[in-house]
């Protein structure tokens, strides 16, 4: 007989029973602290999606689907979670719909919309990925900490801005567009196509670490000690405004 099943022998019948029961509920706990969301809405060619959270990872990704599909996991204390459909505008406000509650737990999002969606965003402390858009808006915000990452987007107006946290935006500069990335503690990487046409304002006050990489050839100037990077590139018809308060900023070729 092992040494295990000696001891088990002498550990009294209601005991063992007892630390059977305490796991049991240790497991059914954690089992059943996270809850499931999942809703899926019909939608128009021109659909906007608009979500505001509180804390949690919102991920926004495109598919070849008119529909818009809600996949969201609840940590406890459980949110209310209650999307509205306004007139072709998926409404998702946890801050409205939480805010005669305490502290609630944190939401993560994992949404899909068609190609053509319009994304509107923002969180007060969590991670923003979309990817795969090319509506007319893409919008991402935190208004704390947290990382913002857009790959392959098509928009022709793209906002991104954190306080802590890296921005990382893949895609396209869309003649007429305007495109504006904001952090105060970060690095903010663009990788964009090498036929893109625009005029770029790009400010890194404390850091003066502004790298424009294969795009140094334009028309360039540098004000203020390399503080401020001022440039034309194409024929300028897109605007692209870059500014990192204590962070780098930094152009690739896409």
């Amino acid at each position: 007989m092992s040494f295990c099943r000696k001891l088990s022998s002498h550990i009294p019948s209601a005991l063992r029973s007892t630390a059977l029961a305490a796991l049991v509920a240790v497991l059914s706990v954690s089992a059943f602290s996270q809850k499931k969301f999942s809703r899926t809405y019909p939608a128009p060619s021109n659909v906007r999606l608009q979500l505001m959270n509180k804390s949690g990872t919102v991920t926004v990704e495109g598919w070849n689907r008119p529909e818009i599909q809600i996949v969201a996991t609840l940590e406890a204390p459980a949110a209310n979670v209650a999307p509205q459909n306004l007139s072709g505008t998926i409404v998702i406000n946890l801050v409205k719909d939480n805010q005669d509650r305490g502290d609630i737990g944190s939401v993560n999002f994992t949404v899909r919309v068609p190609y053509t969606t319009m994304v509107d965003i923002e969180t007060r402390m969590g991670n923003l990925n979309v990817s795969n858009v090319r509506g007319g808006l893409v919008r991402a915000r935190i208004s704390t900490e947290g990382d913002i990452t857009l790959t392959n987007i098509g928009a022709s107006a793209v906002s991104a801005e954190n306080v802590t946290g890296d921005i990382f935006y893949d895609g396209d500069i869309v003649a007429g567009g305007t495109y504006r990335f904001a952090s105060t503690r970060g690095a903010i990487n663009l990788r964009i196509p090498f036929n893109s046409s625009f005029r770029v304002v790009a400010t890194a006050p404390t850091t003066r670490n502004i790298s424009l990489g294969v795009f140094g050839g334009g028309a360039i100037n540098y004000i203020g000690d390399g503080r401020r990077v001022v440039g034309k590139f194409g024929d300028g018809s897109a605007t692209l405004s870059v500014t990192n308060q204590q962070g780098s900023i930094s152009f690739f070729r896409r």
